[in-house]
C-alpha cells in the first residue's frame, strides 16, 4: 500500500448514498460503479444519516453568515470613507506645508 487515498467529492457521497437509500443498487454495486470499497458507501451512509438533520438546521446558520457578511460589509465602508478622508486631509496638509 502506498499510503495514498483517492477523496471523493461531496456530490459523489452524496449520490452514492442517496442511490444506497433509494435502494437501487447495493453496497457493492455502488462501490464498483463509483471505483471505491463498500465499506466506505456504508459508512457515508451511516454520517449522512447521523448529520442529517444538520442539512436541516442550515438555515439558521445561512441567516447568521448573512447578518456577519453585512456587518463586516458596513465595517469596510465605513473604513473606505475614513480612509478617503485621511488621504483627502493628508494631501490638504501636504500642500500646505509646501507653501511653508
Amino acid at each position: 500500500m502506498n499510503g495514498t487515498r483517492k477523496i471523493y467529492s461531496a456530490k459523489v457521497k452524496f449520490e452514492a448514498v442517496l442511490s444506497l437509500l433509494k435502494g437501487e443498487k447495493t453496497a457493492v454495486q455502488i462501490a464498483r460503479a463509483w471505483g471505491c470499497h463498500p465499506t466506505s458507501v456504508t459508512a457515508w451512509k451511516k454520517e449522512f444519516l447521523a448529520k442529517g438533520v444538520e442539512i436541516f438546521s442550515q438555515e439558521n446558520t445561512i441567516r447568521e453568515y448573512e447578518r456577519k457578511i453585512l456587518e463586516l460589509e458596513n465595517i469596510i465602508g465605513k473604513q473606505a470613507i475614513e480612509i478617503a478622508l485621511l488621504k483627502k486631509f493628508l494631501g490638504a496638509w501636504d500642500s500646505i506645508e509646501r507653501r511653508r
